[in-house]
């Protein structure tokens, strides 16, 4: 009877077994038997159900589900980012229009007098900024999606926590290790699987079928009947100028925080708890491969925007040449400072008592909660950055500047009007200015000059200005437009001024406009990940376009071929898991005959000993 009830439970496994053989998660059932002792004979007892599992296998996969789930969501984020910078080899890209409009400058050089060539300057101007804005607005579509991905993702990996954890409270109902204990087993592995995509896990196993769940930073997600609770408090719509800052008053992404029964909190993004999954993944494209992205073409449209609105005038030297100043005169220059907006730059070069020559930017800053600025406001890595807040004139720009170069033995002064004199310790010897001059940005299409903003940041003059609420530059792709003053008249890409009037045929400012596009060469911030911050790359504006768009170019590629790598271990390992804990269908088979028989068996002794004891109570 015995050796009857254990091979019905037997077949029973095998029954279930052969049922779920493509249900996910599944893990093959076999019975636990043992040898019992029966008067002087001997019988056999189904004491458990056994899972067919091997702990390191499933720890493995647990790990590489996800870094797979890492990487696969990275290659597909920058698969997409690709398109939104196009096909190389079709017209809609921004290499492609930056190409077109120099074309047309080429012709406008040509045939300065004629309108359709004028016209087709401005187009081609246009087209190169719509390029922009929809290359801008591609970024910030995917930091929505990855925001609108690590929502999603928080809502799933909680249901989970909170099955693993009622799961655990069933659990401790069941003393001994049967079908329906297995069968809660699976479901729970399960579960874990399923944060395993979201977050990189650790599981912790404890007495009687409990577990606990934790980042592999030591976070915990459960605790036998407790689980923890995720929330993110998203922000909304993203924007270029919206940055996740460690210090929740300065950021305007959301974060995701963990809360426990006990009241306790954790940020898991300040923390850098999480470390893989698709939700880490997310976190890394928001916060930071998509923000780099947006400065490229930030950087580009800034680029742009300056090197044709940019004037850079010397400072004149002080004290004149004649008559002869007396010895120990200090010596520097006079700056017309008349023309500085917010954001332009007094530049300034000094040699100080130690022969060390020292460069330092002056920046016009109208917001004084902007200050002090740092010196990476400035794409020099030498400079020394001064913020200057101008607000309360000229006497108060000196103060500021003679208390932040006072100890260099350089002194500032005014003069008269908007001129700042800038001089050295004279006779002293302890410091030489040795260069001074003032970058300011044209405003009008006729001030006289070549310079012209062709491009403005949504009507407004690009100047670089720095507030408390960031920099100028950032979003700009996306708000750059063509002067509205150029789509109304055309003829100010040739006439730069009406007192002389410019001559007719005159290509001075084509000229300047296609020799700054394409032979001019610029630094660019080591941030936008072309170069470093040490060592700035140095090109032209198309070269520097090239350049980013490779970088993207590789970047999808190496994600991809690492995601696919990736999918190539997570496939190994799940055949290892399958071929231990997986269903075999033949194994099965032969397990059911062989059951089968032994089933027959053990019915016969049965049948045997039945008719025995008729014909002895016959006799009887």
């Amino acid at each position: 009877m015995s050796g009857l009830r254990a091979n019905q439970a037997a077949l029973a496994l095998v029954s279930s077994n052969v049922a779920n053989a493509e249900t996910p998660g599944y893990v093959r059932k076999t019975s636990n038997q043992v040898q019992t002792a029966v008067g002087n004979g001997a019988g056999v007892e189904t004491i458990g159900v056994n899972r067919v599992l091997d702990d390191y296998i499933q720890s493995q996969l647990r790990t590489e589900t996800s870094g797979a789930a890492y990487t696969r969501t990275r290659a597909n984020f920058l698969s997409n980012l690709q398109s939104v910078y196009g096909d190389p080899d079709s017209s809609a890209t921004i290499e492609a229009a930056f190409n077109s409009l120099t074309t047309a400058l080429q012709s406008l050089s040509t045939s300065p007098d004629s309108q359709s060539a004028r016209t087709g300057v401005i187009n081609a101007a246009q087209a190169l900024a719509q390029q922009l804005n929809s290359t801008s607005q591609g970024i910030q579509a995917l930091r929505n999606s990855a925001e609108t991905g690590i929502t999603n993702a928080v809502s799933t990996a909680n249901n989970a926590l909170i099955q693993i954890a009622k799961i655990n409270r069933q659990l401790q109902g069941y003393a001994n290790q049967d079908a329906a204990t297995a069968a809660l087993l699976d479901q729970r592995d399960q579960f874990i699987t399923q944060v395993s995509q979201l977050m990189d896990v650790r599981v912790v196993k404890g007495d009687g079928n409990q577990v606990s769940v934790y980042t592999t930073s030591g976070t915990q997600l459960v605790g036998g009947s407790d689980a923890a609770q995720l929330s993110f408090n998203t922000q909304g719509t993203v924007t270029p100028d919206a940055q996740w800052n460690a210090d929740p008053s300065k950021s305007a992404l959301g974060t995701i925080s963990i809360s426990y029964a006990n009241g306790g909190s954790i940020d898991l993004v300040s923390s850098g708890a999480i470390r893989s999954g698709s939700i880490a993944a997310y976190l890394e494209l928001r916060d930071k491969t998509l923000v780099q992205a947006q400065e490229q073409v930030d950087q580009l449209a800034a680029a742009m925007a300056s090197a044709l609105s940019d004037k850079t005038t010397g400072g004149t030297p002080y004290p004149p040449a004649t008559p002869v100043p007396p010895p120990g005169t200090p010596a520097g220059f006079d700056l017309d400072l008349s023309g500085l907006q917010a954001g332009n730059v007094v530049r300034l070069t000094y040699t100080d008592s130690t022969g060390t020559q020292r460069n330092v930017s002056i920046i016009r800053v109208d917001d004084p909660n902007a200050l002090p600025l740092k010196d990476t406001a400035t794409i020099d890595p030498n400079d020394k950055v001064i913020g200057v807040d101008f607000s309360g004139g000229m006497s108060s720009v000196v103060s500021q500047l003679n208390a932040a170069l006072g100890g260099a033995n350089i002194q500032f002064s005014n003069p008269a009007g908007s001129t700042l004199r800038v001089v050295d310790d004279g006779a002293g010897g302890l410091s030489d200015v040795n260069a001074a001059s003032v970058t300011t940005t044209a405003t009008s299409l006729t001030g006289g000059g070549p310079q012209i903003a062709l491009f403005t940041d949504g009507g407004r003059p690009y100047t670089g200005a720095i507030t408390a609420s960031g920099s100028q530059q950032t979003g700009l792709a996306g708000r750059i437009t063509v002067n509205a003053g150029l789509l109304a008249d055309s003829s100010r890409l040739i006439v730069y001024s009406t007192s002389p009037a410019t001559p007719a045929g005159d290509t001075t400012r084509s000229d300047f406009i296609l020799s700054q596009l394409t032979s001019a060469t610029y630094s660019y911030s080591g941030t936008t990940g072309v170069g470093s911050i040490a060592t700035p790359y140095k090109g032209t504006l198309l070269s520097f376009t090239q350049q980013f768009t490779n970088l993207q170019a590789n970047a999808a590629s190496s994600a991809q071929q690492l995601s696919d790598g990736q999918d190539v271990v997570l496939n190994t390992l799940q055949k290892k898991m399958d071929a231990t804990s997986g269903v075999d269908i033949d194994t099965e088979m032969a397990n059911l005959l062989a059951l089968q028989n032994a089933y027959s068996a053990n019915a016969r002794v049965m049948s045997t000993v039945n008719s025995m004891f008729q014909s002895l109570m016959q006799v009887l």
